[in-house]
């Protein structure tokens, strides 16, 4: 006779196998959106932030009634922001409101010229011809030529392990055809004439901690990506982009703690368990995710006995981003004829950033970035009142500079520029102000030499040559952030944390 089995009941909560467990070190935009991807894909999520507070270099400094963004002030791909929120049913619109900026951003000449960079291809030519009418034509073709360079290391490579030499063969005669041997300067520098022209159309790895001279030409992707993007701001800041991802987590269940210093990656038979608190709490784990700078992650997280690609000579003989030395100040007056994204050129710009990359020696002139996030948003400063950041490049901390001396100096030198260029009075009317050098990087962020943006941005140190998002050393540990591939700005990151989806395995088949 055949065999008849009771019908199967439902398992209770807790009957059921808990879920793998994921801990992700540091919440900056790689980790958050790493645990909204996992979480999305079965994995019980714990985030570990040893600040008071989420956003890693997104944090939010607010004092005397003014809301200073510390770090990212750019979105420049929207849609990879959308997509965490589709992962968990929702809208982002429903919780972010993101508004275009116009112009992207407004470029002041040290001869006191302005030219408003846009993503208006009529603007951008008539900006251009104003200065200097052969370019015109010029940069149509590097904006045609930026498109494919887009298609190749954005869309296909970006998201994307190399998690071998293969993966990097594979991928040469892409970057072969797109000149990625060449800098981004030179690059431009095929198509258009005028230094003003390719100073405007080659500062963007700045942005991502390169020097235009030396970063990769496929970072002149930036340029169509932010043509067909466009660059926005949310409103109420950065932070609040951050608050929503926290949201989505906490909907998926996830847990985050804040104050919680991670001290070690436990490693057990070349594999990572879990975690050792700075308390010397100990989380297990399935999988841990380092969203920490990832030279950091190598050197002061693992044991050398666990590491053979990334020693701790390989780790010091690396090349470094830029450090950055920001102001953040508030004033008790509009500045209404300053736009929201302002880039003020000084006299030099080659020589310049080699004394900042190459010779690390802080000049006595700067170029700066200008944040005024009050163009946009007045909730931001108390009435009639403007909140602002000026950022200004420098040497990383191999640099022989006492920043705890120089550093007032330095920033009342930023502030008479101001003065002169394009905010008069200035020092008259701050009412509220902070600063960060490259030592609060090191000490606040844990940024390996304090530099802004983790390993430069060089071919050398890109794709498989970076650390991979599946680490070559240890199994089941993972990095996501500026560290790793994709590198970094926000697109960068947030792509770091899409690659999880074809390294990291669903729950279930982990299990």
């Amino acid at each position: 006779m055949p065999l008849h089995s009771a019908p199967m009941r439902p398992l209770t909560d807790e009957e059921h196998p808990p879920a793998p467990h994921a801990v992700i070190i540091g919440s900056g935009f790689g980790g958050l959106a790493a645990a909204i991807r996992l979480g999305a894909r079965g994995w019980r999520v714990t985030v570990l932030e040893r600040l008071d507070a989420p956003g890693g270099r997104a944090y939010v400094f607010k004092q005397d009634g003014f809301t200073f963004d510390a770090g990212p002030t750019v979105i420049t791909a929207p849609f990879l922001l959308e997509e965490l929120w589709a992962l968990c049913g929702r809208r982002m619109a429903d919780d972010v409101t993101l508004v275009p900026v116009d112009p992207y951003y407004r470029i002041r000449f040290d001869d006191g010229e302005m030219f408003d960079y846009t993503g208006d291809p009529v603007r951008m030519r008539a900006e251009i011809s104003r200065i200097s009418p052969e370019d015109a034509d010029g940069y149509d073709r590097f904006m045609t030529a930026s498109a494919g360079i887009y298609r190749t290391g954005f869309e296909e490579l970006g998201h994307v392990p190399f998690n071998s030499i293969m993966d990097m063969v594979r991928v040469a005669p892409g970057l072969l055809k797109h000149q990625a041997f060449r800098s981004v300067h030179s690059y431009v520098a095929r198509f258009v004439k005028h230094e003003k022209i390719r100073t405007v159309l080659s500062y963007h790895p700045l942005l991502i901690g390169g020097n235009p001279f030396h970063a990769s030409a496929i970072y002149a992707l930036i340029a169509h990506l932010e043509r067909a993007h466009g660059v926005h701001f949310a409103m109420g800041g950065t932070g609040a982009i951050i608050q929503g991802l926290v949201g989505l987590i906490r909907q998926q269940r996830g847990t985050l703690r804040c104050g919680a210093e991670v001290a070690e990656i436990i490693v057990e038979n070349g594999k990572a368990t879990g975690v050792r608190l700075a308390t010397g709490e100990v989380m297990p784990a399935d999988i841990v995710i380092s969203n920490a700078d990832s030279a950091t992650t190598y050197r002061n997280l693992i044991a050398p006995v666990h590491r053979r690609r990334w020693t701790d000579k390989r780790i010091d003989r690396a090349r470094y981003s830029m450090g950055l030395f920001v102001w953040y100040f508030g004033t008790n007056r509009r500045y209404d004829q300053v736009a929201h994204h302002s880039i003020l050129l000084g006299p030099r710009y080659k020589a310049l950033l080699r004394d900042i990359f190459t010779k690390k020696i802080l000049a006595k002139d700067f170029s700066l970035y200008l944040h005024r996030p009050t163009a946009t948003d007045r909730s931001l400063a108390p009435e009639g009142c403007d909140a602002f950041y000026v950022l200004s490049p420098v040497p990383h901390l191999d640099a022989d500079i006492d920043w705890g001396h120089v550093g007032e100096n330095y920033r009342r030198a930023i502030a008479h520029h101001l003065e002169e260029t394009m905010m008069p009075g200035l020092e008259s009317h701050v009412i509220s102000s902070r600063l960060m050098t490259p030592l609060d990087f090191q000490s606040r962020l844990l940024s390996m030499k304090g530099a802004g943006f983790g390993l430069e941005p060089i071919l050398t140190q890109s794709a498989w040559f970076r650390p991979h998002n599946r680490s070559e050393d240890i199994r089941n540990l993972f990095l996501v952030g500026a560290g790793t591939h994709p590198g970094g700005g926000v697109p960068g990151v947030l792509s770091s944390a899409r690659v999880l989806d074809q390294v990291v395995p669903h729950a279930l088949e982990f299990v």
